[in-house]
């Protein structure tokens, strides 16, 4: 494991200094989370490499809790990199099939580059049906002939105080579009059911969500201390994650962070099949840690501007038996 802090990108690089592989990942927090594993494959590829993580600046904190990073490197996502060492020794697109993405690291001229197949750039094959989590893990395995696994999703507990007590149930009902939004008043009503359970609830999301959580919250009797929106930063709310009893969310970062802290959760999905993005088949005390309740066919919008159909069928019975029955045997 790399002990060493993680740092901002400057110079690296040099002459005397060691070889450097840039690894671009400037997504949103699923989309990091989801590339850890290749991440750390390309580390164990690269043993004696300074590794960057090219990511956006709101997700230069969690760069921190992976333990195979080294700098990070401020970027856009499709944006030519601020770069001002010397040519990498390796750079992996861990963004898209390209091209658009493969220009972004091939402009860093790297000795070796590494992308899936698209024209002017040989590599693996792009399967559109594949996991997110496999699909990175097999372009490093196919690239650079390493091991890679897809359950290294683990994060190291973010060293800030939690703004929560451990042991707290997560409600987290926001999504970056409408269409992978499940109704605030049922996610207020699994809050209610929660905190008839007798579970401390609290209710995430951010700066943007804070009318929702607010929503949820008064409509599950809350007070306003339950209301968690809008006031953690990224590691806070990493923290939060990993001392909580259970999460609930739908098919967003929030979900990602429950995964990678093994906390028990229950996800939501609806336009977006979980074989391509759900949680890994990790097996707790009679049954699964993280359950995950679908009615789609994989063909909706995840963009949708109106609630998705598949998600609209998934109902508030359902969800509480799912927590019930999750929180007894875990």
């Amino acid at each position: 494991m790399n002990d060493a802090p993680v740092r901002l990108y400057r110079d690296i690089g040099g002459d005397d200094g060691p070889p450097v592989a840039v690894v671009l990942r400037p997504l949103g927090l699923g989309d990091l989370l989801t590339g850890v594993p290749a991440i750390r494959a390309v580390r164990a590829a690269v043993p004696g490499h300074r590794l960057v993580l090219a990511t956006t600046r709101a997700l230069e904190p969690l760069a921190s809790l992976i333990d195979a990073v080294d700098e990070v490197l401020p970027a856009g996502e499709l944006e030519p990199l601020d770069w001002s060492g010397p040519p990498p020794e390796l750079a992996v697109d861990l963004h898209g099939k390209g091209p658009a993405s493969h220009v972004v690291v091939a402009d860093l001229h790297p000795d070796r580059l590494l992308t899936f197949a698209s024209p002017g750039y040989p590599g693996p094959t792009w399967y559109p049906d594949e996991h997110e989590v496999r699909r990175w893990c097999r372009l490093v395995v196919e690239g650079l002939g390493v091991a890679a696994d897809p359950d290294a999703l683990d994060l190291a507990v973010p060293p800030v105080p939690a703004p929560a007590p451990a042991g707290v149930a997560l409600v987290h009902p926001g999504a970056a579009f409408p269409g992978r939004r499940w109704p605030p008043d049922r996610f207020a009503a699994v809050a209610r059911h929660l905190a008839d359970r007798g579970l401390d609830v609290r209710v995430t999301g951010g700066p943007a969500e804070v009318p929702l959580a607010q929503a949820v919250a008064s409509g599950a009797g809350l007070g306003e201390e339950a209301v968690l929106a809008g006031r953690t930063t990224t590691l806070e709310l990493a923290a939060v994650v990993a001392g909580a009893r259970v999460v609930v969310s739908g098919d967003t970062g929030t979900a990602h962070l429950a995964t990678a802290y093994r906390r028990p959760s229950v996800v939501l999905f609806g336009p977006v099949s979980p074989a391509l993005w759900g949680p890994p088949a990790r097996g707790g005390r009679g049954g699964p840690l993280h359950v995950v309740l679908w009615h789609g066919d994989g063909t909706g919008d995840p963009w949708g501007t109106e609630l998705d159909p598949a998600l609209a069928e998934v109902t508030v019975d359902e969800v509480t038996a799912a927590l019930d029955a999750l929180l007894t045997r875990t």
